[in-house]
Order: structure tokens, then sequence, then C-alpha cells
């Protein structure tokens, strides 16, 4: 009895020496070439940087509080990884090695984070390799830029997906912690918006004092007032001739609120498209109310008529001053918000065939 309480005392002095005021990451890179130096930064801010010892070690002591997020940076690759006060983390890097290959221990969120950079590593190398085939073939014989678009699209998209239906499975499952936000953080937030809305709900009081997810939670409560399922915020604003049009006015319609400009080059390339959608459903209660961020109404104009749009147009020609523009969290354009009958956000910036494809299913 006495020799086990000797060994849970001799344990308990153990862990009271581990400094909690700070912590160390220790680093072994194999293979180490040239690089000479390595560099500490917190949150893309340079905070460190150590030379490598004749064996290429390094070492880093740092203050931390709360988990945050750090990054390695060895030449051109780097790691990011999580540390606070108390961790003693230890890295093994292989340097010339193309996927960024390493070891952490020392620290459960930066372990966690490793998962999920090789889980993302998995979908890379598939880009790469589209990658890699489209640019041979093309090479080869410029004339198939078109057909191989056509055929490596829809791998690339699947691939996509696939990543995203994973990345969402981690950050779920890694709620109580960094690396879930990290993963959560590598989405579409425009695709994702309500997947990223619903997290941010989750994770509120989990990580308050972490820069990064400040304001993260800043940028979701600023758009979910025009997320889907939202009403559509009101406004008023003069069309063409000068007269004041209200969005209540459409109410009854199904609405696409498109947000354009005519010196905006993939709003007058997406133009044709929308003009194909309104033609084809103009006659089952569909109608377009177009928003310009132009400043020159001449320019406006001259863009309404030489593109056919026949459609309601308003703006304030203040550009990116224009009230709207906040109002929607409009970041770029082309923008869309389709509404239902009762003024409700049901999609947002649909565009091409998706666009098409919604309405068809919708319009019924």
């Amino acid at each position: 009895m006495k020799k086990i309480l000797y060994i849970l005392g001799l344990i308990a002095l153990i862990s009271s020496c581990k400094n909690n005021d700070s912590f160390t990451v220790e680093g072994k890179i194999e293979n180490a070439g040239d690089l000479k130096k390595v560099y500490l930064y917190q949150n893309n801010e340079l905070v460190d940087s150590a030379f490598l010892n004749e064996n290429n070690e390094f070492t880093f002591k740092r203050v931390s509080a709360d988990p945050d997020f750090f990054n390695l940076s060895l030449g051109d690759k780097s790691i990011t990884f999580i540390a606070q006060n108390g961790d003693d983390i230890a890295f093994t890097f292989d340097s010339p090695s193309p996927e960024s290959i390493y070891e952490v221990s020392g620290s459960d969120d930066s372990d966690k984070l490793k998962d999920f950079n090789t889980l993302s590593s998995k979908f890379t190398k598939i880009f790469m390799q589209i990658q890699e085939e489209y640019v041979k073939k093309v090479s080869e014989n410029p004339a198939l830029q078109d057909s191989l678009n056509k055929v490596l699209t829809p791998r690339f998209e699947q691939n996509l997906a696939l990543y995203s239906k994973e990345t969402l499975a981690f950050g779920q499952k890694n709620m109580d912690n960094l690396a879930g936000f990290y993963a959560m953080g590598t989405l579409d937030q425009i695709k994702y918006e309500q997947e990223l809305i619903g997290y941010a709900e989750k994770i509120k009081g989990k990580f308050d004092k972490n820069p990064a997810v400040a304001q993260f939670l800043k940028r979701m409560e600023a758009v979910k007032p025009v997320s889907i399922g939202q009403p559509a915020p009101a406004f008023e604003m003069s069309s063409t001739d000068g007269k004041v049009i209200r969005l209540a006015d459409f109410k009854g319609k199904y609405v696409l609120v498109d947000f354009w400009a005519s010196w905006c080059g993939p709003c007058r390339q997406e133009n044709p498209n929308i003009v194909k959608v309104f033609n084809q459903y103009k006659n089952k209660n569909f109608t377009i109310l177009a928003v310009s961020l132009d400043d020159d109404k001449a320019d406006w104009l001259k863009a309404i008529k030489d593109d056919g749009l026949t459609w309601s147009h308003v703006s304030e020609l203040k550009r990116w001053e224009s009230p709207i523009v906040n109002l929607y969290k409009v970041e770029g354009i082309p923008a869309s918000f389709l509404l239902d009958p009762q003024g409700k956000i049901i999609a947002k910036n649909l565009r091409g065939e998706t666009l098409h494809s919604f309405l068809a299913n919708t319009l019924k």
C-alpha cells in the first residue's frame, strides 16, 4: 500500500512541475536540406523564430492562456497547430514531403487537427490529379479544352461535395475543440451558410476569447437576417424613370432580387442566362427585381438595353456606398436572393444551370 501511495505521490509531483504559465514547441526536421530557420506565427502574425541546431531541431516557448491557432513556417511548407499554456508539443516533420507529413504529440487539439489535415490531403490529392490531367491533355491538344471541361468539371465538383460532407461531419463531431472550428472554416461560406450559422449557434460561449472564433460568430450573426428561411429585408428605391419601387410591391410572386452592375464582368456574362430564365418562367408567377451598384446612370441604362434586361430595375447610383449593400450583406457581385410569394428567402446566389433546375423544381 505504501508503495502505491509513493508512486501516486511521484506522479502528482511530476504533474505539478508542469509549467502552466506557458507552452513549449519542440521540433525535429528530417531531411532539412538548406532550411536553417523556422518561423512561428500566431493568427497570421509573426511572433518568433528559431535557428535549427546541428541536429535540425528547434524550440519555442510562448504564452497563450487560451487555446489558439499557431503556424510553423518551414521554407515553402507550414503546419497549423493549436496550443495553450501547459502544452508540451513535439513535432517531427519530413521537409521534402509533398504532402507535408508530420507527427505531433502533446496537444489533443493539434492531434485532432492532424486528423483533419489527413482527411483534407486525401481530397487535395484528387484535385491535383484532375488539374494535372487537364493541363497535360490540353497542352497535347488545345482543341480538347472545352470537352475536357465538360468531363473533368463534374469530377471536380463531386470530389468537392464529398470533401464538404466529410468536413461537416468532422466539424460536428469536434464541436468542443478548435480543430472542428478550423475544419468548418474551410467550407464555402456561401454554399454552406445555413450549416455554418447553425454551427455558430452551437459553439457560442465555448471559445469566447479566441479572436478567429469571435470574428466568425460576428459574421454569422450579421448574415443570419438575410439567410435562407428569413424574411427578406424591406427596401424601396428609384427605378430607371425615377419612380419609387418597393420590394413589398412584389408580394405574391417568386422574385429574384439580383445585385449587379454595368461595370461587373461576371454579371454581364451571367445576364444571358438570367434573360433565358426570365423568358421561361415569367408566366409562372416569377419575376426579377434588379438592383444595380452603378454610379453612372448612362452606363446603367445602356447595359440594360444592350443586354436585353426587360424586368424591373432600381439603383441609388452609389456603388458600394448604397445602404442596401449593407442591408443584404452583399460583399461581391453578382449576388442574388430568391424570394417566395410571402417574401421569404428560399435560395441565394443561384446561377447558370443551378438556377434553371431550382426554378424548374419550384415553379411546377
